[in-house]
């Protein structure tokens, strides 16, 4: 069993930032690939970026480079860093692990708890 546990959630005003950690088991991101989906109230959840064990990242469109998904192996940590936050952009925000060929596959074997983010206009 892998255990995510995220962390850094919170309000922000718009243009803000913040930055979401998920915490895991030793070499848990070495093992598996990674990524942050997100469920807006009323919405289905949705891909936000991805990582694979080897490091490459994929990113979903509307992100246009406000996002960005990196890890840290030594720490087995998930780290994902927003910038220029706006109101739309209020969801709760899951980190998530498996072995999926396809990261945008919503079908993870591992997913944390969620970490609210509100980004207030």
């Amino acid at each position: 069993q892998v255990q995510l546990v995220e962390s850094g959630g919170g309000l922000v005003q718009a243009g803000g930032s913040l930055r979401l950690s998920c915490a895991a088991p030793r070499r848990a991101f070495s093992i598996y690939n990674a990524a942050w989906f997100r469920q807006a109230p009323g919405k289905e959840r949705e891909f936000v970026a991805g990582i694979r064990n080897m490091g490459a990242t994929y990113y979903a469109d509307f992100v246009k480079g406000r996002i960005s998904i990196s890890k840290d192996d030594a720490k087995s940590t998930l780290y994902l860093q927003m910038d220029n936050l706006k109101p739309d952009d209020t969801a709760v925000y899951y980190c998530a692990a498996g072995q999926q060929r396809s990261l945008t596959d919503p079908t993870y074997t591992y997913w944390g708890q969620g970490a609210q983010v509100t980004v207030s206009s």
